[in-house]
């Protein structure tokens, strides 16, 4: 028996697959693809002097809301602190 999958209906919504990211070493999922500027608000790290590594390069500033993040990157995320 052959099915046509274009013609079958279903009650069950299709969902946007999930993405892992690693966060300093911490397994992370999101609903959807981010970017670099959107997993900063959700880190609550908006405003503070950061620097973002991911899969083992540097991403410049001004390429946050550029770069898409794909399921498995590796990143690290290093929050400067001021003081003497």
């Amino acid at each position: 028996m052959i099915v046509c999958l274009a013609n079958l209906k279903t009650s069950t919504p299709v969902l946007s697959p999930m993405i892992q990211l690693t966060i300093n070493g911490q397994p992370q999922q999101f609903e959807s693809s981010i970017n670099v500027t959107q997993l900063i608000d959700h880190l609550a790290l908006h405003g503070k002097r950061i620097a973002i590594e991911r899969n083992g390069e540097i991403i410049p500033r001004s390429q946050f809301s550029e770069q898409i993040l794909n399921h498995g990157d590796q990143l690290e995320v290093v929050v400067a602190v001021g003081g003497g």
